[in-house]
């Protein structure tokens, strides 16, 4: 199980239609930062566990 491609395709459509178009660019990019942050903190856990 998990997302395909006509789920992922909905999950878009009602994601632009409740934010835009114009501040779709600004969502992205939060959401990449906020991933990348949760990557580096998991790092750094591992690293002190070692």
């Amino acid at each position: 199980m998990g997302i395909g491609v006509a789920e992922l395709l909905v999950i878009i459509l009602i994601v632009l239609v409740i934010f835009g178009s114009n501040r779709l660019p600004a969502l992205g990019r939060g959401i990449g930062r906020s991933i990348k942050n949760f990557r580096e903190a998991t790092r750094e856990g591992e690293k002190r566990q070692d």
